[in-house]
């Protein structure tokens, strides 16, 4: 089981399209998937489903006593689903005073992998809110990957930087006292998103990444992606729904296995 956060500082680098769009493919190579949607705008849960207020990921962060279970929704052949909740940022809030805030997901996750047989996916993947917050702190905290898209833009390149520091800052304040060893282990990766073709900015972000091993894969920008989560459902499901589509678009596709197999290999 590989535990898979994807985070950024900024909005709007096309995270949660990357989240839905490298399950599902996971999922088509015969990969149980699970996605878990820690943004509290829900963006992942309403591509399946109308959001609820019970039962939700919200239920991991609260005190015994008051927490219900958490429902995992079967969304799709190998592809399963605990919902987001909208006040996911409030309940982030309250725990400011909780000694262990950092680490609540890391313990939901122990105390319910037999429970709700977590052990079951061959990855689990959480998509989070653009920020580094105490929620998004607990998926970091329990990752094994992050996953970071950074996008052609005037300050595209520089959320690079400031997640790499905030990271290592992060590390090095959650950590074992008895062993001095961090609980922050996790790889971070980036994957260079919404490239165009043949702008300046664009051009420029890839001069950047050039030769950098933490880059994964760079993908470019298609409104195939924006159509598909328009019609619920990532690329590779709307265009084995819809031949016309997949016609109209067979080459990106190919090159979108490509790229997303490039993904699964680096983080092996």
């Amino acid at each position: 089981m590989k535990i898979i956060t994807f985070t950024a500082i900024k909005g709007g680098v096309g995270k949660t399209t990357l989240t839905l769009n490298y399950g599902d493919w996971l999922a088509k190579q015969g990969n149980k998937v699970l996605l878990i949607d820690l943004d509290h705008q829900c963006n992942l849960t309403t591509v399946f489903e109308k959001t609820r207020r019970n039962n939700t990921i919200a239920e991991a962060f609260k005190d015994d006593e008051e927490a219900q279970e958490v429902l995992i929704d079967k969304v799709a052949p190998n592809l399963d689903l605990v919902a987001g909740f909208i006040d996911l940022d409030v309940l982030g809030s309250r725990l400011e005073n909780n000694s262990n805030k950092e680490m609540m997901l890391f313990m939901w996750f122990k105390n319910n992998l037999n429970k709700l047989q977590l052990n079951q996916y061959d990855y689990i993947l959480i998509d989070t809110h653009p920020d580094f917050g105490t929620i998004t702190k607990n998926a970091i905290a329990v990752s094994d990957y992050l996953l970071s898209p950074i996008t052609p833009s005037e300050h595209g390149y520089n959320a690079k930087f400031d997640l790499e520091t905030r990271l290592d800052k992060f590390r090095k304040s959650l950590f074992d006292y008895r062993t001095g060893e961090t609980y922050v282990d996790a790889k971070l990766f980036f994957i260079g998103n919404m490239i165009k073709h043949n702008t300046s900015m664009s051009r420029d972000l890839l001069n950047h990444i050039a030769n950098d091993e933490t880059v994964a894969t760079i993908i470019p920008e298609r409104e195939l992606f924006n159509k598909a989560t328009a019609r619920h459902a990532s690329i590779f499901e709307l265009t084995q729904q819809d031949d016309s589509i997949y016609k109209q678009n067979k080459k990106f596709v190919e090159q979108a296995n490509q790229l997303f197999q490039e993904l699964a290999d680096k983080i092996k």
